[in-house]
């Protein structure tokens, strides 16, 4: 239950309007905002949504080697330090502001990095396809592991493919701000949305289901395999060469114009590296920043044990990790008509009351989550899964897609409304790192306290509390199992429960103090030139 950075600006910040001489002039109410005119902006909202699609290739791949992993024998601790291979959206801000500042003119601002950089994801995946299944680990008949994955280069490789992928995104956000005309830029949420949502159903439901030897041979194959249709390595190459030649396609074809007056565009600020760098810690310094900084930091604490872990504790219940992805494929409509329905709720001055509205049931599924967990196995019965089951599931699952979509569309859309287009790409990508390492954080740390939390004994040896590897191997030698007590997992559910109630309490105050500042409260660029005139 993923989530991540995005854009949707409807709001409309400074309105061209006609004079008496039918001449535009600018209009300086920023509250106001024009209607939607997608008139010659199609193909530029196709070529959005198709980049975005792209970058949502890796990230669905990094979801699935945890399930992969699961089925190696990895521990929660060693999940908690794959993890951190999700982190570069969280650390984009170190170097956007190099994204932002150096760049090629004649062949464009955003485009010089845009190339080159999926380039690399498409070499960088050619050559990973050749090694991962090394790295992987793999497993005897029995579902004994043979050889241990390799954690350390894993988490090493898919930092640097998501690195990769994370400076796309810069280039992507900050494209999207002078690709559409002022009066769509909102559309670019919707592109993200649905674009990352079918890259991601690609790189992980698509992948998880055609690897799965057991799902193609009951749904796809007339003649029985004991593999998939589909190897990692062989998707790797794949998408490598998809990269490689859309990005030709895209370079050759797609030519990248500055901001004007007619699309809307405000007077966009050239600064060096130095400047860029400077004015981040100008926007950071601000009060307004610094209250949503800490609001994005600390809000996704009270999920965090639900995203993180349930699906996980699914999967060492015995429910089979192919059939937990394909729960996603019936949710791909919801998922994709929910950016849709959900903005238009947040498309006026208040977004974040969508956002408020979201946050208790977010934390009521999240104890309906537990609750399944919890009955898993009693439901499963001699490694037979009933179908009743997966509807329990599938019922959980939309019902929390519903309350995290409408968390995340009304975000955005407030940083939207809120960024200075006038350095759009550097405020943009301050607002979304925020977000993406406010959930990024709590999943480590929830991962890695999981095994900490959890008190565990032999079944033939009470001395035995199977608190590390050496007496977890002695009591399987010895012939006994390693049984849990108490599950840190519900520990985990518990803090964070209590965690979500007290900060809705403090929170929900903040955020509306947040939403009813004017937007010129959110301007850098116009107090730097105050300051100076």
């Amino acid at each position: 239950m993923s989530v991540r950075k995005r854009q949707d600006r409807n709001d409309q910040e400074q309105l061209l309007i006609s004079d008496t001489n039918n001449q535009p002039t600018r209009h300086h109410d920023e509250d106001r905002q024009e209607p939607s005119d997608l008139r010659g902006d199609w193909g530029n909202i196709a070529i959005l949504f198709f980049l975005y699609l792209l970058q949502g290739i890796p990230i669905g791949l990094a979801s699935a080697i945890p399930m992969l992993l699961q089925n190696r024998g990895a521990s929660y601790k060693q999940q908690a330090e794959f993890s951190f291979a999700h982190w570069p959206f969280s650390m984009k801000l170190l170097w956007a502001p190099i994204v932002d500042s150096l760049y090629w003119s004649r062949f464009g601002r955003r485009k010089s990095w845009l190339i080159p950089t999926q380039y690399l994801i498409g070499i960088f995946m050619l050559i990973l396809s050749m090694q991962v299944n090394r790295w992987l680990g793999s497993n005897d008949e029995g579902g004994t592991v043979t050889v241990a994955p390799n954690i350390p280069i894993l988490t090493g490789i898919f930092f640097a493919l998501n690195f990769l992928a994370a400076t796309q995104d810069i280039a992507v956000d900050g494209w999207a701000l002078t690709m559409l005309k002022r009066c769509n830029v909102g559309h670019a949420s919707t592109c993200n949305s649905v674009g990352q949502t079918a890259g991601y159903f690609l790189g992980y439901v698509a992948f998880m289901a055609l690897e799965s030897a057991e799902f193609c041979n009951g749904y796809l194959r007339s003649e029985p395999s004991d593999e998939g249709m589909v190897t990692l390595p062989g998707f790797l190459w794949f998408w490598g060469l998809v990269f490689l030649v859309t990005t030709t396609l895209v370079a050759l074809f797609k030519r990248e114009s500055l901001p004007n007056a007619e699309r809307g565009g405000e007077e966009h600020m050239e600064l060096d590296i130095k400047q860029t760098y400077s004015l981040l810690l100008d926007i950071i310094k601000m009060k307004p920043i610094l209250i949503l900084t800490a609001i994005l930091l600390t809000v996704k604490i009270g999920f965090a044990a639900c995203d993180a872990v349930s699906s996980l504790k699914l999967i060492d219940a015995g429910v089979p990790k192919d059939k937990l992805a394909l729960l996603v494929v019936p949710l791909v409509p919801l998922q994709i008509i929910l950016p849709l329905v959900i903005s238009k709720y947040t498309t006026g001055p208040r977004p974040m009351e969508v956002y408020l509205r979201a946050i208790p049931y977010r934390i009521g599924m999240t104890v309906l989550a537990a609750a399944v967990v919890w009955f898993t196995p009693v439901m499963i019965y001699n490694n037979h899964v009933p179908y009743y089951y997966y509807m329990i599931l599938l019922t959980n699952y939309g019902l929390y897609q519903i309350a995290l979509y409408s968390m995340f569309v009304a975000v955005m859309a407030f940083f939207a409304r809120v960024s200075d287009p006038a350095v759009g790409g550097t405020y943009m990508t301050l607002l979304n790192t925020l977000s993406n390492l406010g959930g990024n954080w709590p999943t480590t740390v929830v991962l890695w306290m999981v095994d900490v939390l959890t008190w565990k004994r032999c079944s033939i040896n009470d001395d035995n509390t199977c608190s590390n590897t050496t007496d977890q191997e002695i009591c399987t030698n010895d012939g006994g199992k390693c049984n849990i007590e108490i599950d840190g997992y519900y520990i985990e559910i518990v803090i964070c429960l209590v965690y979500g109630i007290l900060w809705y309490q403090w929170g929900k105050h903040k955020i509306r103090y947040l939403q009813n500042l004017p937007l010129n409260a959110w301007r850098v660029v116009r107090r730097q030139r105050a300051h100076t005139s």
